[in-house]
C-alpha cells in the first residue's frame, strides 16, 4: 500500500480498529478516512452506499462488528446475525461498486466447528457444528469470508480475509455484559480487589482452553497482510499456544494483585473446549507476533487502570 493512498478503517474506535489505526499511523499513512456510528451507521444501506461514492477509498479495513461475550451472544442471537450481515454486506457491496482497490475482512476463530481438531487450520472449515453459544456470531463471519472469496472469484475483486485469535489489549470495553474474558476478568478481579471481596466466581469449569493474540499484534499482521497477500482463502492470525481460562484467570489475578480464591461455576457454559490456531500459514507468509502475554497483560491492565480505575 502507498502511504498516500486513501485508507478507510471500519470500525476505527474498537480495541482493533484503533490498533489498526495506530499500525498505520506509525507506518506514516497520512490520509485516512473514519466515521463514528453516529456519523455513519454501516447497517444503513443508503447511508453506506453515499459515504462510498464520495469518499471512493482505495484500502478498507473491515473491523466493524456487533460483538459480544458467552451471555451477550445466546441472549441476543437474532440481532448478532442481522446486524453483522447488514455491516458485511453494505460494504462489501458497495467497496465493489466503487472501485476499492483492495479490502481486508476480520472475522473470528469462533468460525470453526465446536468440536475442531486442534490446533484449527483454514482447511477444517465447515467440517462440523458449530458452537451453539456464538452460533449466531459465527455464521455472520462466516457469511463474510465466503462473500469475500466469492467476490473475489467471480470479478476479480482483491478482497482477503483474516480469523484473528481470540483479542485482547488497549482500548477494549471491559463491559461486564458484552465484553469477552479477558477484559471481563480484568474488570472483576480489579473490582473484587479494590472491594476486598475474598473470592470471585467465573463462569465454567475453567478447563477451556483459549489463544490469546494482543491487539496490536494483530493489526501488525493486518497491515503485513494487506501488503503481501492478495489470494481468497482465508489466513488465520494468532500466537499459536493456548491456555486454559484457570490458568489465564490466575495470570490476570497476579498481574492485577488479586488474591483472594478464584470460584468456578461449572453450571454456566465453558464456549468451545479449546480454539487455538493452526499459524503456519501465515508463519510461512512470514510474520510472527511479537508481544508476550504477559507483557500484553500488563499494557491492558494499565490501560484500565488509566481509563477506568483512576
Amino acid at each position: 500500500m502507498d502511504t498516500k493512498a486513501l485508507v478507510y478503517v471500519a470500525g476505527h474506535r474498537g480495541m482493533v480498529g484503533s490498533a489498526i489505526m495506530r499500525a498505520l499511523e506509525r507506518a506514516g499513512f497520512k490520509n485516512i478516512i473514519t466515521r463514528t456510528h453516529q456519523e455513519l451507521d454501516l447497517t444503513d444501506q443508503a447511508a453506506v452506499r453515499s459515504f462510498f461514492q464520495k469518499e471512493r477509498p482505495e484500502f478498507v479495513y473491515l473491523v466493524a462488528a456487533k460483538v459480544g461475550g458467552i451471555a451477550f451472544n445466546m441472549a441476543h442471537p437474532a440481532e448478532m446475525l442481522i446486524d453483522n450481515l447488514a455491516i458485511q454486506n453494505n460494504v462489501l457491496q458497495n467497496a465493489l461498486d466503487f472501485g476499492t482497490s483492495k479490502l481486508m475482512f476480520l472475522g473470528s476463530s469462533c468460525i470453526y466447528p465446536r468440536l475442531c481438531p486442534q490446533p484449527m487450520k483454514e482447511d477444517y472449515l465447515l467440517t462440523g457444528p458449530l458452537e451453539p453459544t456464538n452460533e449466531a456470531y459465527a455464521i455472520a463471519k462466516i457469511a463474510g469470508l465466503k462473500l469475500c472469496q466469492y467476490l473475489h472469484e467471480q470479478y476479480g475483486a482483491n478482497f482477503i480475509s483474516v480469523m484473528p485469535s481470540n483479542i485482547y489489549g488497549i482500548g477494549d470495553t471491559y463491559d461486564l455484559e458484552q465484553s469477552h474474558f479477558v477484559p471481563a476478568l480484568i474488570r472483576r478481579l480489579s473490582d473484587a480487589k479494590k472491594q476486598g471481596s475474598r473470592a470471585v466466581s467465573i463462569w465454567g469449569t475453567g478447563q477451556a482452553r483459549r489463544e490469546l493474540l494482543f491487539a496490536d499484534d494483530l493489526a501488525d499482521a493486518c497491515i503485513f497482510l494487506m501488503n503481501t497477500y492478495n489470494e481468497p482463502q482465508f489466513v488465520n492470525i494468532g500466537s499459536g499456544e493456548d491456555h486454559s481460562i484457570a490458568e489465564l484467570a490466575k495470570m490476570i489475578a497476579k498481574t492485577i494483585g488479586y488474591q483472594g480464591q478464584l470460584m468456578f461455576d461449572p453450571s454456566r457454559p465453558d464456549g468451545m473446549p479449546q480454539k487455538v490456531l493452526d499459524i503456519s500459514k501465515l508463519a510461512a507468509l512470514g510474520w510472527s507476533p511479537k508481544i508476550d502475554l504477559a507483557e500484553g497483560l500488563r499494557r491492558t491492565y494499565s490501560d484500565f487502570v488509566f481509563r477506568f480505575a483512576s
